[in-house]
């Protein structure tokens, strides 16, 4: 089922985007994830609905949504403080839905911190449409090694 996943990205995106090196594991499943770094501490995560992201009614998936959510709202640790991060806890609020062949982005903001403890507002888009907006609480972990 995922082969598929790893073939070479037929899809024209977005300016600024580039295609995220998440290819094993669970970002095997759920890819392909996009990103947009706009500066030092601003980013776009995104992908685009396709029918590995689908319910049994052609939406994209609360699950797929959420666990975007959880990577789109979580970097947001990385590009302020540079570490690894694990999800503590992630609420969200579902506005809308996503359909196959629909972009949809999500980004993450620090609003928060105490000792590793770093609280996340975040939404996740389509167009205009606002899908999801919550907030997630996220431990910082060991440094990221530089690129």
């Amino acid at each position: 089922m995922t082969d598929d996943l790893l073939e070479e990205n037929t899809i024209a995106l977005p300016e600024g985007y580039q295609t995220l090196n998440w290819f094993q594991g669970f970002g095997r499943q759920i890819g392909p994830l996009y990103e947009r770094i706009d500066g030092d501490s601003r980013y776009t995560r995104a992908f685009l609905v396709q029918e590995h992201h689908t319910n049994g009614m052609g939406n994209c998936h609360g699950g797929m949504l959420m666990a975007f959510a959880d990577m789109a709202f979580g970097h947001a640790i990385t590009m302020s403080v540079h570490r690894y991060w694990v999800t503590v806890r992630l609420m969200t609020d579902f506005l809308s839905g996503a359909k196959i062949g629909e972009w949809v982005e999500g980004t993450g903001e620090v609003v928060g911190s105490e000792d590793d403890f770093f609280t996340v507002k975040g939404r996740i888009w389509c167009g205009e449409r606002t899908i999801m907006s919550g907030t997630g609480v996220f431990k910082a972990l060991g440094e990221r090694p530089s690129k």
